[in-house]
């Protein structure tokens, strides 16, 4: 095995660290446990991120990476896109979504955490933006809040709600059928 080098050792560590937490919670998450989990040798993530907060923060830029990275290009149909973010992300990246959750609560007591996480919000609702307002949506930016908090919601249920008992199938149908009613609201206004 190859162990990874800067930039891509740094990656390393970020994802084992979400992996670690989305699967033993926030208490399992030590600099010696993301060592481990990463396949690199003791003391290379305190080397990186000498302390906790530092780690935790290191989680949620890697998870906006991939988010920004994995967002649909513009120009398809807005509700595909949605469909697409959501469906996407519960079926391809479910550690991410309980790590996200984790690390969002304890950002309620961590302030270098929830400038990082607001940041990163920040930047997604941007897009969202973009997107909403590329089919007609007035004040695309006041309506990006309630889009992204509708479809953290669907997310959310799908890891740690009601949703999680349905198939693929349905809950794709599910979100398919609420971003319809958010984007068809949206535009006339209301």
């Amino acid at each position: 095995m190859t162990v990874p080098r800067g930039a891509d050792r740094q990656d390393a560590i970020a994802d084992a660290a979400i992996h670690l937490v989305a699967t033993r919670g926030l208490r399992g998450l030590t600099h010696r446990a993301v060592d481990t989990e990463a396949g690199l040798p003791p003391g290379s993530t305190s080397y990186y991120l000498r302390t906790r907060n530092a780690l935790l923060t290191a989680c949620v830029r890697r998870m906006l990476a991939r988010d920004v990275t994995g967002m649909p290009p513009p120009g398809a149909d807005p509700v595909e896109l949605m469909v697409a973010m959501v469906a996407g992300l519960a079926q391809e990246r479910p550690d991410d979504l309980v790590a996200r959750y984790e690390l969002s609560l304890e950002a309620s007591r961590q302030p270098e955490l929830r400038t990082a996480i607001d940041e990163g919000g920040r930047q997604l609702r941007t897009m969202l933006a973009q997107l909403l307002d590329g089919v007609g949506v007035p004040d695309p930016e006041a309506a990006a809040w309630p889009a992204a908090a509708m479809m953290d919601g669907l997310l959310y249920d799908r890891v740690a709600g009601a949703g999680s008992t349905l198939s693929p199938e349905a809950f794709e149908a599910g979100v398919r059928r609420s971003v319809t009613a958010l984007i068809g609201g949206l535009r006339a206004g209301r």
